[in-house]
């Protein structure tokens, strides 16, 4: 459940996706049907996403944004905005309340560049499903004593530390101490 969008506290952010996901799929041409079928997500699922009744994954949204044809970002945007620079979406909320990530921005690169800004309670981890091959992270710890996973091992990031690594592999972000952590990160696809 860790890297799940949740209807009770970010309903903006599920009624953005709600209403990007039904125009931008008529768009392409694809039936709720169609779409399952090319992205893998049950049609069950897409029919609560576009009612704004579901808590779907980050992954998930991933997977129908690349069977759609666009951005992760234009899913969780807010349609009325024409911006990509000043996003501030809610994508993740952890059991901890102090836990969430927030996507800040997103500008073009080879296929697109995220910049997110991510707090971690005490004793909160979050998995990460494997990105796209060359895919990549930067991140940059501001706050706290950040553990990044990464191909089975472990390492503490203080603050000014940074790591830039391959996220087409799983990896988990975790707190391990009794107080908040505060990082940047960048995904670059």
């Amino acid at each position: 459940m860790g890297n799940i969008l949740r209807s009770q506290e970010d309903v903006d952010v599920l009624a953005h996706v709600a209403d990007n996901l039904r125009r931008l799929r008529a768009a392409a041409g694809l039936n709720q049907s169609a779409l399952a079928k090319v992205s893998g997500v049950s049609r069950r699922m897409i029919v609560a996403v576009e009612g704004g009744d579901a808590n779907i994954s980050v992954s998930s949204l991933d997977k129908l944004a690349a069977a759609i044809g666009v951005p992760f970002v234009e899913l969780v945007r807010d349609p009325s905005r024409d911006t990509r620079e000043n996003i501030n979406a809610v994508t993740w909320r952890g059991t901890n309340p102090q836990s969430m990530s927030v996507l800040m921005a997103a500008v073009p690169a080879t296929s697109q560049a995220e910049l997110w800004s991510w707090t971690l309670g005490p004793g909160e981890r979050y998995e990460a499903e494997p990105d796209p091959q060359g895919w990549h992270d930067m991140i940059v710890v501001t706050e706290g004593v950040l553990t990044l996973e990464l191909a089975g091992a472990s390492k503490d990031y203080a603050p000014g530390g940074f790591a830039v690594y391959s996220s087409a592999r799983p990896h988990a972000f975790v707190n391990h101490t009794d107080k908040d952590v505060k990082f940047f990160r960048n995904t670059i696809s």
